[in-house]
């Protein structure tokens, strides 16, 4: 691409960073002189984009707003960051056939410098989506969070009336984070089992959501617990194994080595007989710290795994 040609792109990306722009900032950006700023700014709008100059003792531009843009331009870096996106969103997000597609369309209007660069990129995503979705159904939820407007759907044949807060993404699959009018209590909904009933219902006035940031709230009830990103059950444990044996299978648990085959574990989970289970694969004796929650959970499990090895019946061999 001629030098001219790059420098247009830049300038363009540069123009729809922010609102105004003086005249010798973007020069400086670009490495260039006002006056060939003024150049190129005259370039873009003789191509249709509406910049308009800024007077004053700086003097400066602004990309405005306009109903009739022509297709947008990509410099290198946004080209790489939309390839990378869309190929994260195939495998990750639920809508994988359309993200495909949409990759397939960009990369057919970019030069052929750039869709090698793209065709040279491949992503990996290592977290994969549970469930496709429906674009029209995630359009018409997000489009009821935005308008704050009561949604009516389907819920696994079961008709809701919701206040929609947030539409998020957790763990490969769509959620809606909203207050149940009928239940009268904050719930999280999958979209993919959501089906819309039109016409919504009435705005509302939102409700302050528990805790601290919707991020939060999500990862807390993922958690079991109602307000706060933390595991409801949380304990203490000696365990009798080398810390670098366990520090890679708790997630963020903490542990602290005591010695060469000793090491102390704080770890979390939903429920007391699933922190016993999950602290029990381990295979090293395990001292309880507590709380008695955990050493009752310990022993719960004991006495079930030691009457299950008692009733287990041999199977004939052959």
């Amino acid at each position: 691409m001629p030098k001219t040609s790059g420098r247009l792109l830049s300038l363009l990306s540069l123009l729809q960073l922010r609102r105004d722009w003086p005249a010798q900032l973007l020069a400086d950006r670009l490495e260039a002189s006002p006056r060939t700023v003024r150049r190129d700014v005259d370039r873009l709008r003789e191509l249709g984009y509406p910049i308009r100059t800024i007077k004053g003792p700086d003097g400066g531009y602004r990309l405005g707003a306009g109903t009739e843009l022509p297709p947008l331009l990509f410099d290198d870096e946004q080209a790489v960051a939309l390839a990378v996106a869309l190929q994260t969103a195939i495998a990750t997000s639920g809508v994988g056939e359309a993200a495909a597609r949409a990759l397939s369309t960009i990369r057919q209007v970019m030069p052929s410098r750039l869709r090698h660069r793209i065709d040279a990129l491949q992503v990996t995503p290592l977290s994969v989506s549970h469930t496709p979705v429906d674009v029209a159904v995630i359009m018409e939820v997000s489009a009821a969070v935005h308008a704050r407007a009561v949604l009516r759907f389907d819920y696994r044949d079961e008709p809701r009336r919701v206040e929609p807060h947030n539409l998020v993404t957790w763990s490969g699959r769509w959620y809606l984070v909203a207050w149940d009018l009928d239940r009268d209590d904050w719930r999280i909904f999958r979209v993919d089992r959501i089906t819309p009933r039109t016409p919504t219902g009435p705005r509302f006035v939102p409700r302050s959501l528990p805790g601290s940031d919707v991020a939060t709230f999500v990862s807390g009830r993922f958690k079991g617990s109602a307000d706060v990103d933390q595991w409801p059950c949380r304990g203490e444990v000696i365990l009798h194994a080398p810390a670098d044996a366990v520090i890679s299978f708790v997630g963020n648990g903490i542990v602290e080595a005591l010695g060469p085959d000793r090491c102390r574990l704080v770890l979390g989970s939903w429920s007391w007989p699933g922190l016993a289970a999950t602290i029990g694969r381990f295979d090293a004796d395990i001292e309880v710290v507590g709380p008695v929650e955990l050493r009752n959970a310990f022993a719960a499990l004991a006495r079930r795994y030691a009457a299950a090895a008692s009733s287990a019946t041999e199977v004939p061999a052959g």
